[in-house]
């Protein structure tokens, strides 16, 4: 698997007086694949709950290359871009590309475990994450922190 993909759905409440995807709508949608992409790795809600611990962000930032309309076919396309060896600190990449296979806007967040009990970072990183995460397709840019 080269990466985790989804096809997009935009609804009007997704749209901002431009009539273009509004900026947030981005961060919701990568938001929303992180968690079907985590769950689909095993890392539920029910196993984060039980297991005190989840994802906490340090960073989100989105880059708009070409306006995204209501009718537009976009395929988001999610990777992992850097990590730790014991999975502890890593960042996400999702790219939002159109049916000219044309980048329009890229998501990248850093983040970590933190665990849910203590309200800190979670030490050691649990196995469970760190199996999970290190199933991610790579970016080919891929950097071991």
């Amino acid at each position: 698997m080269t990466s985790f993909s989804k096809e997009l759905s935009f609804r009007w409440s997704d749209l901002d007086p431009n009539f273009h995807v509004r900026h947030s709508a981005y961060y919701d949608f990568g938001a929303q694949h992180r968690i079907e992409i985590l769950e689909n790795l095993g890392l539920t809600m029910k196993v984060l709950r039980s297991q005190n611990f989840g994802p906490i962000l340090f960073r989100e930032e989105c880059v708009f290359r070409k306006e995204i309309l209501l009718a537009d076919k976009i395929v988001m396309h999610t990777k992992i871009s850097k990590m730790r060896p014991d999975a502890s600190r890593w960042s996400i990449v999702h790219e939002f590309m159109n049916d000219d296979n044309k980048l329009c806007a890229t998501i990248t967040v850093d983040g970590a475990w933190m665990d849910t009990k203590l309200r800190k970072i979670a030490d050691p990183t649990p196995e469970i994450a760190m199996d999970a995460i290190r199933n991610f397709p790579k970016t080919n840019d891929f950097l071991e922190l």
